[in-house]
């Protein structure tokens, strides 16, 4: 049977991205795991959550999960969301600085209040960046199969990846600023964006997470 571990490390509402899984993948078995062989055991790994980088850094390092993640990531189709983005970039300004998994190239800046303009209208814009927000898809990678140009997702965030590599990103979002929504590398693919909750697109990217085998 197909397993999908979902990495708990104490942050974030988990439940709702199981439960999308098990609606989009009826035969395969969720499991919300704080365990280290767990994550080496599954045949896909999700790594969600919402809150601080450097409280999500110390968590893994404290539950023995840093290792894990990095063999995951070399072996097995692997999804990030939100935190679970953020996270394997090299450095976060939050916090005053945090230090990533460095997975991906890049740094994770806060949004800048001063460039935060509605080029429509000019007026400010607030921070964080809630609500819906389309992902312009600048990549044709096999887990926006099915989900149009320029779909909604919904988003909830502070910080965002400033991506380094061109052929890392794949998706792109406005807002104020240009920034990384999707990134995607090897057997990599994590959003800032949270599909388990944006409705039928969300659901369609997790479908096809949860049909991946790795690769673009």
């Amino acid at each position: 049977m197909n397993t999908i571990a979902v990495l708990d490390y104490g942050m974030g509402n988990l439940r709702s991205v199981c439960k999308a899984l098990e609606h989009v993948a009826p035969k395969a078995r969720v499991r919300l795991t704080s365990e280290a062989d767990d994550l080496v055991r599954a045949d896909r790994v999700v790594f969600p959550g919402q809150g601080a980088i450097g409280a999500c850094v110390t968590a893994l390092d404290s539950g023995g999960l840093r290792a894990a993640l990095y063999q995951v990531m070399q072996t097995k189709p692997f999804l990030g969301i939100c935190l679970g983005l953020q996270a394997l970039y090299e450095f976060s300004e939050e916090g005053g600085g945090t230090r990533g998994l460095g997975v991906l190239s890049g740094q994770v800046p806060r949004f800048p209040s001063e460039r935060m303009r509605d080029p429509g209208t000019g007026r400010a814009l607030k921070i964080p960046h809630m609500g819906w927000n389309r992902v312009r898809q600048v990549s044709a990678h096999r887990l926006w199969q099915g989900i149009p140009q320029d779909e909604r997702f919904y988003f909830v965030h502070s910080y965002y990846a400033d991506s380094t590599v061109r052929e890392q990103v794949a998706g792109v979002t406005e807002y104020g600023i240009r920034f990384t929504s999707a990134a995607a590398h090897d057997n990599i693919f994590a959003v800032q964006f949270h599909p388990e909750k944006s409705q039928h697109a969300g659901l369609k990217l997790l479908e096809n997470f949860a049909g991946w085998d790795g690769g673009a």
